[in-house]
């Protein structure tokens, strides 16, 4: 299945600048390892220990994976996976 997962300014310089990318999976963990194999540097950025870190939020069509099925949370072919690293700062 084929999803648009959408990349933030601050992780771009993983992706070669992409602002999105479209690769294949049928759950999150499969689409992000999809991305991972696209762009390697990507994965120490966002995933530690099997997992995502602890300030990396991933939606899928706009809800939290988290209060989901988490990284085994179903896509459906033309979903829209968003990654937002959490912004500290005031």
């Amino acid at each position: 299945m084929s999803v648009t997962v959408k990349i933030p300014t601050q992780l771009r310089g993983a992706t070669d600048g992409e602002a999105s990318a479209e690769v294949e999976g049928a759950t999150v963990g499969e689409v992000l390892d999809s991305l991972y194999e696209r762009y390697g540097e990507l994965r120490s950025r966002i995933a530690e220990d099997g997992g995502l870190r602890r300030f990396v939020n991933v939606y899928v069509g706009g809800e939290d994976i988290r209060f989901l099925d988490g990284l085994d949370t179903e896509v459906s072919d033309g979903d829209e996976v968003t990654i937002l690293p959490a912004v500290a700062g005031g």
